[in-house]
């Protein structure tokens, strides 16, 4: 019997005999089952797909608040809309030009950039030099006038504080965790909603006198303070394919690609947390060993590494390193001119959103009727 209220397609499948509907109903589950996985894989698996606040993960790394249109034109494809993040510094120097961090950050808003701002100090004799606390004040007081892009407001407590050179040309982690809490309290004091991360560590250090392995350094951070890991709101890499910034993104270890994986994984040992990452560092040299493979290199990684769910965003390192000793990292020349690096990233965003879509055009194509 058909009911009255029953649709057309209801009625002939209610028509079927026993085999039939039996037939029917495998072929309904094996389309729900595929298009689930689809699903899956779309959200999961490859970099590119929004993330639940509507940002996507990969970004840029900029040095100068001018380069946030070059930035933007890098890393979009075919979805203007979707917002996505940049790391820049912010240093003592910039407190006397406010007024252009201010038009920097209402472009970022115009043009849906979420900013991830690096505390620093300035560079004298060799080295950056140590923040004292009335720095540390400044620098956030400046941050806290400023209208920002975005309800949160993203910081890095300096950079890289197990080289020397980072830290007024000596090793204190002692000092470094005492300064992250400094910085994290005064932020919060605030009441601008910020998002606090750590210095990132260079991954490839290792222990001499002037660098202190990652994880010896980290060690003595926690050691010092067991507390001071809950000064932060999101871990913070730089999860470079090393040795030589050279390796292939297959590989693993914690000085390659997937460094932020030993990270995290020692923080939740520590303290129990599970933090989501940033890895704000990345990338590789354009190098004879890597020119021509760099395509696949980015495709790998935004597919397969950068794809993990505990990361929030990727900005490889560096949008204008030129000239310099960032040239062979840099994504544009001094006249921004496209590099090997450039073409290559894009190569790899195109493939990963051509993928994407293919993708998503056989959910939608298989998706089961009713």
């Amino acid at each position: 019997m058909v009911r009255r209220d029953s649709s057309p397609e209801e009625s002939a499948v209610l028509c079927l005999d026993k085999p039939a509907k039996k037939w029917y109903a495998k072929d309904v589950y094996k389309k729900i089952f595929l298009v689930l996985l689809i699903n899956i894989f779309l959200t999961t698996v490859l970099a590119f797909p929004a993330q639940a606040d509507g940002s996507q993960k990969l970004g840029i790394h900029i040095l100068n608040t001018t380069e946030l249109a070059l930035a933007k034109k890098l890393i979009t494809v075919d979805q203007p809309d979707q917002w996505q993040y940049v790391t820049i510094p912010f240093t003592l120097d910039d407190l006397g030009r406010l007024d252009e961090w201010q038009d920097f950050f209402n472009q970022a808003k115009d043009q849906k950039v979420i900013p991830i701002v690096r505390l620093a100090t300035r560079f004298e004799n060799g080295s950056w030099q140590i923040p004292t606390r009335k720095d540390s004040v400044a620098l956030i007081s400046a941050l806290s006038g400023m209208e920002w892009p975005t309800p949160e407001r993203r910081i890095i407590v300096f950079n890289e504080v197990n080289h020397a050179k980072e830290w007024g040309g000596k090793i204190d982690p002692v000092g470094y965790a005492n300064m992250l809490a400094f910085v994290s309290d005064w932020a919060r004091s605030e009441n601008k909603n910020y998002l606090v991360l750590p210095a990132a560590m260079d991954l490839a250090a290792l222990s001499g006198p002037s660098t202190v392995e990652a994880f010896a350094y980290l060690d003595a951070m926690y050691q010092s303070d067991p507390e001071v890991f809950a000064a932060v709101d999101g871990w913070n890499s730089h999860s470079y394919p090393n040795p030589g910034f050279s390796a292939s993104p297959r590989r693993a270890g914690k000085n390659s690609l997937q460094g932020f994986k030993y990270e995290l994984a020692w923080i939740k040992q520590k303290t129990e947390k599970d933090f989501q990452v940033y890895i704000t560092e990345t990338g590789w040299e354009d190098n004879r060993s890597t020119g021509t493979r760099l395509a696949d290199y980015y495709t790998y990684a935004l597919e397969n590494i950068w794809s993990d769910p505990q990361v929030v965003a990727v900005t490889p390192f560096v949008l204008k390193g030129t000239p310099g000793p960032f040239a062979d990292f840099s994504f544009l020349t001094a006249q921004d001119q496209p590099t090997r690096q450039y073409l290559a990233l894009r190569s790899a965003i195109q493939k990963v959103s051509n993928k994407l879509r293919l993708l998503s055009d056989a959910s939608r194509d298989r998706a089961p009727r009713f």
